[in-house]
């Protein structure tokens, strides 16, 4: 099993809210890419539907690990790219249910003016730690 050590609250680091300020291991990187709400014919999910966005957003990411060898579990680290931030509770909530209980990962959450599709809502990209070959 891979090593993976969280630092949810070093000292004197403010506290998080569903992140790890710093998260580190031993193993193999997987990089994904950012993930849209686009199903596997390329067509927007969920058009002008938060929840139903990051709910596709969260299963290509989850999808694209698999094809890698690895999970949702081995997360480390995630940039997630909304277009408004009133889709906050929205995202806290699928990753909640997508991501295990207990440490959470390395995260960084930035508004943006839009995505390469302009209905789109969302967009995540993640790095995970899976176990040396």
């Amino acid at each position: 099993m891979t090593e993976i050590e969280h630092y949810v609250r070093p000292s004197g680091m403010p506290p998080g809210n569903g992140y790890s300020h710093v998260v580190a291991g031993s193993g193999r990187l997987v990089v994904v890419s950012g993930q849209l709400p686009l199903d596997g014919d390329g067509s927007l999910v969920g058009r002008g539907d938060a929840t139903a966005q990051l709910r596709q957003v969260f299963s290509n990411l989850r999808d694209a690990l698999a094809a890698a060898g690895a999970t949702l579990e081995q997360v480390v680290k995630l940039t997630v790219f909304l277009t408004d931030l009133a889709d906050l509770s929205a995202f806290r909530s699928v990753r909640d249910e997508y991501l295990p209980s207990g440490p959470c990962p390395a995260s960084s959450l930035v508004q943006v003016s839009g995505l390469v599709h302009p209905e789109a809502r969302a967009e995540i990209e993640a790095m995970a730690i899976t176990p040396s070959a």
